[in-house]
């Protein structure tokens, strides 16, 4: 007998007799498959040692922590039922940028705690290709892999410090990052998929020793990694896409996750498509000199004021402004565009920005807070030459949307019957302000869902409910991924998107009366 839906079960093993004279390991063996309704579970050796004592000095009941890779389930250990020894996850986030380790109680299913920290990769180059380059160097590839497996330990431990737990209470580690990420973690070059035919090493790293990936936890532990279907499209999308469910809906959806490049995935339980394309560097600072990843200091939230008409910031922790974030840069051009600062071309309005436009070596600039007010003693302000680039990046992000929703799908956008949006950035933005300005569709307001960190999300899943073990394999295996065509068609509909919000204003119908 077992109980239990997790990766624990309390188990309840035959005794033997003399008409029942069965090892106890193929007790053991029977009770676990026919309660897991299997027919293959792997017991490794170190759980036979000591299985004969153990298992009657329990009085043949245990908790049994298991789990599974795609060919059967695991045994991992075997504890006493009346110990209260806490049995737990960590789910991964492995961002390029920033990581996030959640602390799983995996009994109860219960987050415990969370903790995020730089991406200690960075610290060798900022962005993915400057980290593959670095690890085709002699022992680039083992530096970036130490760093970063030296950051998941330090963070791990000091969670579980705080929380009153060991880290040998951890037995299982989810991951889910982009393809490049998640090969740098397990030490996996990767130089070849930078180079055509862009071919990343492994699409279904499936289960691994977390020892032999130097995971400092239980010495029974195992870790898995969110599979690919690619180079562009990593585990952290599909985690998102567990995550939103949208393997399981009734009616299509729609799921966009904004970094450095825009990730889309459409369908619903009978089909998915999916694509990857540029259209974020702006938004996460790849471009633009104001653009920073979210942190105290940070502007956020950009507004118009109802009485006075002037601008109005938000920052994280309430702090002085440092600088704006990928949704404060959204907010912001949408308030510019409906306050009529910027016209619908993008360009400045020196009539309606008055003195807060200035010129910095032969740019208009349109300063948002000055030095007076600025937590760096400099003003911060967005330059024509970054409002460009926002205008490129919003005009991609809806053409993207019009190709995949439209030409690929065969749907029109106002047939989604929820819109994703997912990741750090998709923490932040506010829908009305990407409407505004044209970077997504206009659609009623309660058709979008933030999802906020969707690959956590995604990994907290699997520790949760063994049943998203093969949902996450069918996902990978139903995905239609497509390359953006950026042909003459492509062009034209880009060039039409470039305006505010849309050189077709139909399209926005709730800006009626706006500029």
């Amino acid at each position: 007998m077992m109980a239990g839906k997790g990766f624990v079960r309390t188990i309840s093993v035959d005794t033997p007799s003399l008409n029942n004279n069965t090892a106890d390991a193929q007790r053991l063996e029977k009770c676990l498959l026919d309660e897991l309704k299997t027919d293959k579970i792997r017991i490794p050796l170190s759980m036979l040692k000591k299985l004969p004592s153990n298992i009657r000095q329990w009085g043949f009941k245990a908790k049994a922590v298991v789990f599974k890779d795609r060919q059967s389930w695991i045994l991992l250990d075997l504890l006493d039922q009346e110990s209260g020894m806490p049995v737990l996850g960590a789910a991964i986030d492995i961002g390029t940028t920033r990581m996030v380790i959640s602390l799983m109680d995996l009994e109860t299913g219960h987050e415990i705690g969370q903790k995020g920290f730089d991406n200690p990769q960075a610290v060798i180059g900022p962005d993915v290709l400057a980290r593959i380059h670095y690890s085709n160097k002699n022992s680039g590839l083992k530096e970036l892999n130490d760093l970063v497996i030296d950051a998941v330990n330090f963070n791990m431990a000091a969670l579980c410090k705080e929380h009153g737990f060991q880290k040998q209470d951890i037995y299982l580690v989810v991951g889910a990052g982009n393809t490049v990420m998640t090969q740098l973690f397990l030490g996996i070059e990767s130089i070849e998929i930078i180079k055509e035919p862009y071919i990343p090493c492994v699409n279904i790293p499936d289960t691994l020793s977390a020892g032999d990936l130097n995971l400092d936890i239980n010495a029974s532990g195992l870790a898995f990694f969110f599979p690919n279907i690619g180079s562009y499209f990593g585990g952290d999308l599909i985690a998102g896409i567990l995550f939103s469910g949208l393997d399981q809906k009734q009616d299509p959806c729609i799921m966009v996750d904004v970094g450095t490049n825009a990730e889309i995935v459409v369908g619903y339980k009978d089909w998915l498509i999916a694509c990857a394309g540029a259209a974020g560097p702006a938004l996460e600072g790849g471009v633009s000199k104001m653009g920073m990843t979210a942190n105290p200091g940070v502007i956020d939230r950009v507004w118009i004021d109802p009485d006075s008409k002037n601008l109005r910031i938000h920052t994280i922790g309430e702090k002085k402004p440092v600088g704006i974030c990928g949704s404060g840069m959204i907010d912001l051009s949408a308030s510019l565009f409906l306050s009529k600062k910027i016209d619908i071309t993008g360009k400045f309005s020196k009539q309606a920005c008055k003195d807060r436009l200035v010129e910095k070596e032969g740019v208009p600039c349109f300063v948002l807070v000055d030095e007076i007010h600025s937590g760096t003693g400099k003003a911060i302000s967005l330059s024509q030459v970054d409002l460009n680039s926002l205008t490129s990046s919003k005009a991609a992000m809806y053409t993207i949307l019009e190709v995949i929703v439209k030409n690929t799908a065969g749907l029109e956008f106002k047939d989604l019957q929820k819109f994703y949006v997912a990741g750090t950035f998709g923490s932040f933005i506010r829908p009305e302000s990407a409407i505004a300005i044209g970077m997504l569709p206009d659609i009623p307001m309660e058709k979008f869902e933030v999802l906020g960190n969707s690959s956590l999300g995604g990994a907290k899943l699997l520790l949760k409910n063994p049943d998203a073990f093969e949902r996450i394999m069918k996902i990978r295996q139903s995905i239609t991924y497509i390359e953006l065509n950026v042909n003459q068609e492509f062009m034209n509909m880009f060039s039409g998107a470039k305006f505010y919000p849309h050189t077709d204003r139909s399209l926005f119908p709730s800006l009626k009366g706006f500029p």
